[in-house]
Order: structure tokens, then sequence, then C-alpha cells
């Protein structure tokens, strides 16, 4: 009975799993946990079983070893004849490409600013309505709360005539202010890949230097940005500690130095990308102290 009440856990597991028949081809990812090897166990011996579909499957840490093996830490220009290498790339981009990268924590949306190239907004709660009706609508927007909302506010302040004339815009300059007007970028050639030399040659001076994360940030992941800190091979003063504001760890810093030239590198908990716009109390604490010469 004991046989036969496992065979039934198994087959019950793979029968919900097979419902999803993805797993079968792309592969099964497992997050470890404590009870990471009983549900592992389970699949394992279902794979065994010559009458349920086997499940191909996989764990994070399997894919970060495999990637590192392979790209040899070269993740953007990618030898694409480096066949093993472009695989382990597909399946992270796939991992995460429904994740939003400014603050993983945050929902994934479209819109940035009504105009903006590319965004999409919902045409049906916008079209036809002046600025104040706009706004007391705009509570009543479908879906999650997106960041990206609050970006209404300054699109409709900047194209607020009384605001343009109090900013002394010349009048036809410019259309319509756009928040991020992404045409620009086909004007500049990006020639510069690197800064480090720059940090390089700067470390000669002797300054002081703030540098702050976001550790929910994606897109510079904090990890990258502590990666090339290291490789300029200065001295560590202060090794990880954390930072408090009103009794709470507000991040987490790290101090080093080379003769008179000295370097704060700090995370901000629970930032993303532009960490002062995610977290403005801790930020506005953070250059406060850096300022005054007060150690975070």
């Amino acid at each position: 009975m004991q046989n036969l009440g496992k065979d039934i856990a198994i087959s019950a597991t793979h029968y919900q799993l097979y419902k999803h028949m993805n797993f079968l081809e792309s592969g099964l990812w497992i997050i470890p946990s404590i009870t990471l090897p009983i549900v592992v166990q389970e699949i394992s011996d279902g794979n065994r079983d010559e009458h349920l579909p086997p499940m191909n499957l996989k764990n994070f840490e399997e894919l970060y070893q495999s990637m590192k093996r392979n790209c040899k830490g070269e993740y953007v220009n990618v030898d694409l004849n480096n066949t093993l290498c472009a695989d382990d790339l597909e399946v992270f981009n796939k991992c995460v490409e429904d994740i939003h990268l400014e603050q993983i924590l945050e929902p994934v949306c479209s819109v940035s600013s009504p105009k903006s190239a590319g965004s999409k907004w919902f045409a049906e709660d916008l079209v036809n309505k002046d600025s104040a009706n706009l706004l007391l609508s705009f509570p009543q927007l479908r879906g999650p709360w997106c960041r990206s909302y609050n970006y209404l506010f300054s699109y409709i302040w900047a194209n607020d005539g009384t605001v343009q004339d109090a900013l002394h815009i010349r009048e036809g300059s410019i259309k319509e202010w756009e928040r991020c007007n992404k045409t620009l970028q086909d004007l500049y050639i990006s020639d510069v890949s690197s800064s480090l030399v720059y940090h390089e040659n700067l470390i000669k001076q002797g300054y002081r230097v703030l540098i702050y994360s976001g550790d929910h940030d994606m897109n510079i992941p904090y990890v990258s940005t502590m990666g090339w800190i290291e490789s300029l091979n200065l001295t560590v003063d202060s090794h990880w500690k954390p930072w408090f504001l009103h009794g709470q760890a507000a991040g987490y810093r790290v101090l080093y130095s080379d003769k008179k030239y000295q370097l704060t590198y700090t995370t901000i908990k629970g930032a993303g990308h532009t960490a002062p716009e995610y977290k403005p109390e801790e930020c506005l604490a953070m250059i406060n102290r850096w300022l005054a010469y007060y150690p975070l």
C-alpha cells in the first residue's frame, strides 16, 4: 500500500505538469527551497516510469554554471559559432523576458508617456479628454498599477501652455513635449563601449567618489557595477556592512581607497534603476551624509 500511494503521488505530480506541455521541451526549472529534494525526487521517479512523459528537469544553478562555462564571461558580443553559449543565453532570455528590468518586483508595463515612441496607451481611456478630466479618470485605468502611469502627470504639466510660458519656451519651437524622445538616439553614434579607462585616470587625481545602485535593478545590476569597481584593484578600507535610516537597513556599502583617492560604493535596498525615484528618502540621506563627510 505504501508503494501504491507513492506511485499515485508521482502520477499526480506528473499529470499536473503534463497539462503544461512546454515543460516537456523547454525545461522544468526548479527554484531551490527546503522542499526541493522532495519535489525533484518525485519528478525523477516519474521520469523512470515509461508510462509517463519525461520532464526536462533543470535548475537555475545549472544554467548559471553552464553560462559561465560556455560563454566565458562574454554575454553581449557572443560568437555565433559558440552554439552552447547561444543556447544557454536563449534559455536565460526566455526566463527573464517578462520581468520589469528597471525594478524586478514591479509589473511589466508598455507605457512611459502618452506619446513616447513605441508606447501603447489605452486609447479609449485617454482620447477626447482635457487635462482635468484625464486626471480624474486616472485612478480608473485598467490593469495593475504601473509606475509609468505617474509619468502622465509630467506629460500634462509640460504641455500646459501656462507652464511653457513660465519656462520661456519659444512658441512653435516644439509641437509636443515627450518625456523620452527616443528618436534622438538616431542622431548619435555610440562609440564609448567602456569608461573604465577614465576611472583609472581619475584615481590618480585623488577625488572622493560615491557610486550607488538600486539592488532591484536588473537593467544595470549592482553586481555588474561591483565587478568593474573590483577590476580597479583598489584597497578595501571597510568591507561590506549595512547602513541605516530610521533604524532599518537602507542598503549595504563598501569603502575603497588608493592613496588620496576614496570610493564609496553602496546599494539602495529595494530601489530600481533610477534609485532616487524608487527610494527618495534613503537616497537623500545617502547623499547628505556623503557630502557632510559622515560615513554611511
